[in-house]
């Protein structure tokens, strides 16, 4: 039975007077507590999620002036957007996150998507959930884009004991874990001259050398499965990942096709992800109401392939 997310309020105002203003013209829906989602389409076409889906914004913004915005909240997350970067992601304030793309890259204009977090933390009541991280399992959670795999990974975090040292490596740091001793490592692009990235599969390294009682990478969109994998197969229990996916019966499908673009075949992906991942938690979003879907483990097949189990 699929369990819906409960939530309780953090207290404290999420979006302060800055973010807003940050945000130009955008702002007045960026601090509607009400928002989840805004995105700008190009010059003149602005579409806000307020919970029931998308809808069509009366904003009016020019070309110049939709580019200039997004230069400038790139810039603000430490980051830099140009015709050699066209497409880049950044968290601004309080986990805001931006992702931009520049013309050509968008024939249409300047794209802004902004995702803004609920000011409400996530109460855990599923009982399975609750086993899982007291067992100290390794979890994969997975679900389609907007179905709360970061809200869920780290209310689940927060449920770590006090003791515990918890250390995350993100492309972009969106995780809000309320708990004692959570640090986290975000990966940096390379500067103007092409110097100066530092990588997920640098930062694991780092991370190992910080004894982390949990080891946890955010969300993994390509080659960085083997990243993934890496960490939750260094010994340490307890961590965790996210990844996009249709269902849980596509979840091996889809590590394979990461997989491949790392470098790993098939075989390797299987045998690494049965040994690492103790769990798979996926998510859905149905009328606006995520819940958690199904529960399934990974296995081998007859052939040595990965199966749902």
């Amino acid at each position: 039975m699929p369990s819906s997310f409960v939530a309780t309020l953090d207290g404290g105002t999420l979006i302060e007077m800055r973010a807003a203003d940050a945000f130009g013209e955008l702002g007045f829906l960026v601090s509607d507590s009400r928002v989840t989602d805004v995105f700008a389409n190009g010059a003149g076409e602005v579409w806000v999620d307020r919970g029931a889906g998308l809808v069509r914004e009366p904003v009016l913004l020019a070309e110049s002036s939709l580019r200039e915005l997004a230069v400038r909240l790139v810039s603000l997350g430490g980051r830099h957007v140009d015709e050699a970067s066209p497409c880049v992601d950044v968290r601004l304030f309080d986990g805001i996150r931006v992702h931009v793309v520049l013309p050509p890259i968008s024939p249409s204009g300047t794209l802004i998507s902004i995702r803004i977090p609920s000011p409400t933390r996530l109460a855990v009541t599923d009982q399975r959930l609750l086993s899982l991280v007291a067992a100290r399992a390794n979890l994969l959670i997975t679900g389609a884009g907007g179905s709360g795999k970061t809200t869920l990974l780290a209310a689940l975090l927060s449920l770590a004991a006090p003791t515990e040292r918890i250390v995350a490596i993100e492309d972009v740091a969106e995780l809000r874990v309320d708990h004692p001793h959570f640090v986290t490592l975000e990966a940096r692009q390379a500067n103007l001259e092409g110097v100066g990235e530092i990588s997920l599969a640098r930062l694991l390294r780092e991370a190992l050398r910080m004894r982390p009682d949990r080891l946890v990478l955010g969300e993994v969109r390509g080659a960085e499965v083997r990243e993934l994998l890496s960490a939750l197969n260094t010994g340490h229990d307890g961590g965790a990942g996210t990844l996009h996916a249709n269902s849980l019966a596509d979840v091996p499908a889809r590590l394979e096709a990461l997989g491949a673009l790392a470098g790993m075949s098939d075989l390797a992906v299987a045998r690494q992800a049965v040994s690492a991942i103790g769990a798979v938690v996926h998510l859905a979003r149905v009328d606006g109401v995520r819940s958690v879907e199904a529960i399934g483990r990974l296995g081998l097949g007859a052939d040595g392939r990965l199966v749902i189990a």
